[in-house]
């Protein structure tokens, strides 16, 4: 691209940018006025505003109203105070895991050869709830963000919560506030093998357990699971980050601002001197205050009114909650290094670009066991973008995942944020809990993408009932309805990642040697003592001596409380003022986040175009060059194949053949389907599970592209007369099953049933009267 060509293309992109910029700001205005009008409207409608007034004017409702405001400011007052000396008690005794379940230590990472501040738990069940040893264990990981684990086990209803009640055994894997010296990510991947390896043998019957990952414990989870591919079960992943330059870059609404953090902050080097600062260690507290400026109408606002508004029935979950949000954890500065240049500015983890530490790379192709993505809508620190784009770069198609003999199941819910994935006991009655009791069906799935559904039966509750279907989804499509520009505004992240690169490298010649000669153990715990999210809690503890009546005045107060009530003007007038400072301070946030996306893409669409454009378009272009399907190694791989192999290969095409195609699988199908493989075991071979599904792959792919090939060489698979009647044996049970006879055969079965018992020389013996139900349509495929 010459000068010329340069120069009008970034006069392209700053008008882009700047229509851009005034679409959100347009957006961020209207809703700002919707919010205010809403919060007017619903105290002060019609006639009411009237009585209202007049209401106002009664000197007795004012009173009554300021004795409530008084005592609700002195308990207010004081929970704060609750929350800074639960913050001082747990820096002197130690940072604890906020698990709501007793547990006991299995293996402590800190006495391992190479020690990580990592251990495994078992979780005690509760009275009443009755563990079976036989079933799946399940291990959660829980984020390494800032924060402390035990967000997975916060409460009854919770993932650890719905997995004890389903009978499995739980283990969590926690980790402690220091990390030990020297400790590496690697590191810690290898004790999290060694936790896994402890688990299978502890439970030698049970079939391989589950790993739960929640955000960053889910890329954890992924890594930990491509490492050792044998010892890991299905993997469920919660609001985990997986493609990082990912989100919704779309017009109206707005984006995801944290995706722009690095590029604005010029890259990893800032994560490195904070660290240099911590004398080696970084602080996790500059996380948790990341999290914090995405919303600042909750962070400065919202979460201290409802404590207000509230004060008679919230403080135990406030405290209970801020007790997890205000427990710092620390990383080594090689560890905030590896996850941001590596994950956050680098991208780099499903592109097989990260050494596991043995002179290879860790390959998410290399895992083997069915994996469960749950993401939501309303996520915007890892929105489904970050969690599901991973699969479209990876695998490239769908017949690729198929041929691997991969499962990946999607799971979407529309509107809770991050923390609710993992911390809503609503979640965790529907969605966490039908994971559980589905995961074994998808054990038994044929390899591709498909969607989980969940649709509740009876009213929602904690009795309510709910019927899990899945639909069998093409990549394409899904990669296509989620990323509606073609995923082109994630290129300038490839000028952030040289960029980052470049500063890093100045960086670490230039300063850091200054930096580190400057810090100490003494200075760096300074630092640490004065941080904003810290000093808010300790200056407003016991330690201050101005909080010494704040007790006695809560207890005064509790003995003579005199709430006001929600039918007084005064309070209906004070929730209108709350809901109007929320709306500026939600304004305030799309204000600054539309100047974040402009000021990123004007920035780094400039660089890329200029420097990076070209080599970009050679590898676009090489990359999306029209390809026959046929064409492709792993399809072309199985359609040479196809007359090769046995019984084995035999019974999986015949499956294929006879499958309901374009038709939700329900859960109660599953389960007969499964209850049929048990009690016909002796006609199916003794296959693991992850080569079951490969070659059940590998077959689709043959039907998919050659059916009536795919059929006519099946004599060839047979070739041993035993095959044929072991074979044919199968098929006449199946028929003559009660279950069968009554599940409705669809035109295709039947056609298909004729084709291969006319190919191996036997007559069709459904009988004439056979049931056959009317092909239908096949539903489009649904994001979910």
């Amino acid at each position: 691209m010459d000068a010329g060509s340069r120069l009008i293309h970034s006069q392209d992109i700053a008008a882009k940018v700047a229509r851009l910029w005034q679409r959100r700001t347009q957006h961020a205005l209207e809703h700002y006025g919707d919010q205010v009008g809403q919060a007017l409207e619903a105290h002060w409608r019609d006639d009411a505003l009237l009585k209202a007034w007049a209401a106002l004017a009664n000197p007795l409702e004012g009173w009554r109203y300021a004795v409530d405001a008084a005592q609700r400011s002195v308990l207010y007052w004081d929970t704060l105070r609750e929350r800074g000396t639960d913050f001082v008690e747990s820096a002197v005794h130690g940072l604890k895991p906020v698990l709501h379940f007793d547990h006991e230590t299995v293996l402590d990472a800190r006495h391992f050869e190479r020690p990580v501040n990592y251990a495994l738990l078992r979780i005690l069940p509760p009275d009443g709830v009755l563990i079976d040893e036989r079933k799946r264990p399940y291990v959660m990981i829980d984020p390494r963000a800032g924060h402390g684990p035990g967000i997975g086990g916060f409460k009854d209803d919770s993932q650890v919560g719905v997995a004890l009640r389903a009978g499995h055994p739980v283990y969590f894997v926690v980790f402690y506030r220091d990390p030990e010296p020297g400790q590496t990510l690697l590191d810690v991947c290898a004790a999290e093998q060694r936790f896994l390896a402890k688990v299978r043998d502890l439970h030698p019957d049970s079939p391989k357990p589950a790993l739960i990952g929640n955000c960053q414990g889910g890329w954890a989870a992924m890594m930990l699971a491509s490492s050792d591919p044998d010892t890991t079960g299905p993997i469920v992943i919660n609001g985990a980050p997986m493609s990082y330059w990912s989100g919704a870059w779309s017009d109206g609404a707005g984006d995801n601002p944290m995706r722009y953090a690095g590029g604005l902050l010029g890259g990893t080097w800032l994560a490195s001197y904070t660290a240099d600062l911590g004398n080696g260690k970084f602080d996790g507290a500059w996380l948790v205050q990341n999290f914090e400026n995405l919303n600042l109408a909750n962070t400065f606002w919202d979460k201290y009114y409802n404590l207000y508004a509230h004060i008679d029935t919230e403080p135990a979950r406030f405290l209970e909650f801020e007790k997890w949000w205000g427990g710092f954890y620390l990383m080594n500065r090689e560890e905030i290094e590896w996850i941001t240049g590596n994950l956050f500015v680098g991208n780099k983890l499903w592109s097989g670009e990260v050494s596991n530490g043995h002179g290879k790379s860790f390959d998410l192709r290399d895992i083997r066991s069915p994996i469960v993505l749950f993401a939501s809508m309303g996520d915007n620190i890892t929105p489904p973008q970050q969690a599901f784009n991973w699969v479209a770069d990876l695998y490239k198609s769908t017949d690729e995942i198929k041929a691997r003999g991969q499962v990946i199941v999607g799971l979407m819910h529309e509107s809770v944020g991050h923390l609710g994935i993992f911390v809503s006991g609503k979640v965790a009655r529907k969605e966490h809990a039908q994971i559980v009791s589905v995961l074994e069906a998808i054990e038994s799935f044929p390899p591709g993408l498909y969607g989980m559904n969940i649709t509740a039966t009876e009213t929602g509750g904690p009795g309510a009932a709910y019927e899990v279907s899945f639909q069998e989804l093409r990549l394409e499509d899904i990669a296509a309805r989620l990323n509606k520009f073609g995923r082109a505004d994630e290129k300038p992240f490839g000028a952030v990642a040289e960029v980052s690169e470049f500063n890093q490298l100045a960086y670490q010649l230039f300063a850091q040697p200054f930096v580190e000669s400057l810090s100490s153990e003494a200075s760096a715990g300074v630092m640490r003592a004065l941080h904003p999210l810290r000093m808010q809690r300790w200056a407003w503890s016991n330690l201050n001596p101005w909080m010494s009546w704040l007790p006695s005045a809560t207890k005064a107060i509790k003995a003579d409380r005199r709430p006001a009530g929600d039918a007084n003007p005064w309070r209906a007038f004070e929730k209108s003022g709350a809901a109007v400072l929320s709306a500026s301070l939600d304004c305030c946030t799309a204000l600054r986040d539309a100047a974040t996306e402009a000021l990123f893409f004007g920035v780094y669409a400039n660089l890329f175009s200029m420097h990076l454009a070209d080599r970009h378009s050679a590898r676009e272009e090489t990359a999306h060059a029209p390809v026959d399907p046929r064409e492709l190694p792993y399809v072309k791989h199985a359609l040479a194949a196809i007359g090769d192999g046995g019984y084995i290969e035999a019974v999986a095409r015949v499956a294929h053949l006879l499958e309901r195609k374009g038709e939700p699988l329900l859960l109660s199908r599953l389960s007969m389907r499964d209850q049929l493989s048990k009690d016909y075991a002796q006609f199916l071979p003794p296959l693991a599970p992850d080569e079951w599904r490969r070659i059940r792959g590998e077959q689709e792919i043959i039907v998919h592209y050659e059916p009536e090939q795919a059929v006519a060489t099946l004599p060839l698979l047979l070739a041993e007369p035993a095959d044929r009647v072991r074979l044919l044996g199968l098929i006449d049970a199946l028929l003559a099953d009660e279950r069968v006879k009554n599940d409705n055969h669809t035109i295709d079965q039947v056609s298909a049933m004729v084709s291969i018992r006319n190919v191996l020389g036997e007559p069709s013996r459904l009988p004439p009267s056979a049931s056959v139900a009317k092909p239908s349509r096949a539903r489009k495929p649904s994001a979910r």
